[in-house]
């Protein structure tokens, strides 16, 4: 007997409905996690924690936040668990921030205790996010992934704008810094329950997809590509989503996108940086520099949504603009008049919201469907990478004044432009 392929059934919800309530988890979940980040500093250094050990234990949680989805969007491709590894990933933010509270009724091993809740927390966006990022992919093809991606960036940033504002309210009232981290368990509890919700009312995001090539049809003749599929048992035939994703390898234009993106990184330099110089040049007081960043956050969401808006009306070419805004940065941010430093900080934001958003819906249009958790984890590995090369190159510069910054993360930018000009060439020709 004929059995109806999992494609034909129609979603119960409309993309953009599935696009708006990604989003607005991303919200959730950015309010616990930009919330915990926005204090991590002095929540370290409350527990014992030198200059040093704070440095340390951050600059790894970064590092795995990038460069772990090399290893889990593979995962995800490989096993078609792409919702499982999204609601591991985000449980392990929900409950890891909130336990961040408990380390202060620890005694000697709370510093222990806090930073591996730190790490934890950051592994937990490498799970999640090659996984995401592919499930919404999907969600966003038949709206335009420029602008899907767009949308759920600017949500996804209201929540980095209110976390930290939430956090420092807290703290201001109870005067505890543990008391902000444990009332981040409320968007962390949200963020859980409107997955939840999602998984239910869309288990498999292909219903949104175009029906697939007569290549990838089974034996029963219909397309049969599932994004939420279990790893086979030893000896059994692999699914059909793992024989689709070794059929198609990563093409040379996103290694080549991927190089680009990787020198622009290399290039923007990151806030703690330009935290520092705001605080240490006496123009913020470091009490207010939290609100900086979430002015800044907000940038990056109005930035996300216009250029995403663009990217579907003149395609990749708006990527353009990335270099020019990172190369900027320096140049403004760290200067010594506080009107011209804020500039900077606006224009910082303005390039995070392009690169964390924009370049994803590019991403997804030069790399096969099955492959596309493998390219976001590729893709992050190598930002992840430039992230930390960036982070010393910045700091080893800092001393020596703003203008060997501008000069050297400068020339970053110009080999990220000649890249993305030759990707965009080779695409379009």
């Amino acid at each position: 007997m004929k059995t109806t392929p999992a494609r034909a059934t129609l979603p119960v919800w409309s993309p953009w409905r599935t696009v708006i309530w990604f989003g607005i988890v991303s919200l959730s979940a950015d309010m616990v996690y930009e919330g915990a980040r926005s204090i991590t500093g002095p929540y370290l250094a409350s527990l014992g924690a030198s200059a040093l050990v704070v440095g340390v234990v951050t600059g790894a949680g970064e590092a795995a936040a990038l460069v772990l989805r090399l290893v889990f969007g593979p995962l995800a491709d490989r096993s078609g668990a792409y919702w499982p590894l999204t609601i591991v990933g985000y449980g392990m933010t929900a409950v890891c921030v909130p336990l961040m509270a408990v380390a202060p009724f620890l005694g000697g091993v709370g510093l222990a205790f806090g930073a591996t809740m730190v790490l934890l927390e950051r592994t937990g966006k490498a799970v999640r996010s090659p996984s995401k990022s592919a499930l919404l992919a999907h969600a966003a093809r038949s709206v335009g992934r420029g602008k899907g991606f767009a949308v759920h960036k600017a949500l996804d940033q209201v929540g980095a704008f209110a976390g930290p504002l939430l956090v420092a309210g807290v703290v201001a009232l109870t005067t505890h810094t543990w008391a902000g981290l444990a009332a981040l368990a409320v968007p962390a509890v949200a963020a859980m329950v409107l997955l939840a919700v999602i998984r239910v009312r869309v288990p498999d995001m292909r219903v949104y997809d175009a029906p697939e090539p007569a290549s990838l049809e089974t034996g029963s003749g219909e397309a049969d590509v599932a994004l939420d599929v279990p790893a086979p048992p030893a000896g059994a035939a692999p699914t059909s989503t793992a024989v689709a994703a070794g059929r198609h390898r990563l093409p040379r234009e996103f290694h080549l996108f991927a190089l680009s993106c990787a020198a622009s990184t290399l290039g923007l330099m990151t806030f703690g940086l330009i935290g520092f110089h705001l605080s240490d040049a006496g123009l913020v007081r470091p009490a207010l520099v939290p609100v900086v960043y979430a002015v800044a956050m907000a940038v990056e969401a109005v930035s996300a949504l216009a250029t995403g808006l663009r990217y579907d009306r003149v395609g990749p070419r708006v990527l353009l603009v990335l270099p020019f805004l990172v190369a900027l940065v320096p140049l403004l941010a760290l200067a010594n008049q506080l009107a011209v430093a804020l500039v900077g900080v606006l224009i910082w934001g303005a390039a995070v919201g392009v690169q964390d958003s924009t370049v994803k819906a590019l991403v997804a249009d030069l790399v096969p469907a099955p492959r596309l958790a493998t390219a976001y984890g590729v893709f992050a590995a190598w930002q992840g990478a430039a992230a930390l090369a960036g982070g010393l190159l910045a700091g080893a510069l800092y001393g020596g004044g703003r203008w060997d910054l501008v000069v050297v993360l400068g020339a970053c930018q110009v080999a990220s432009l000649v890249l993305l000009v030759v990707v965009l060439r080779r695409r379009d020709g």
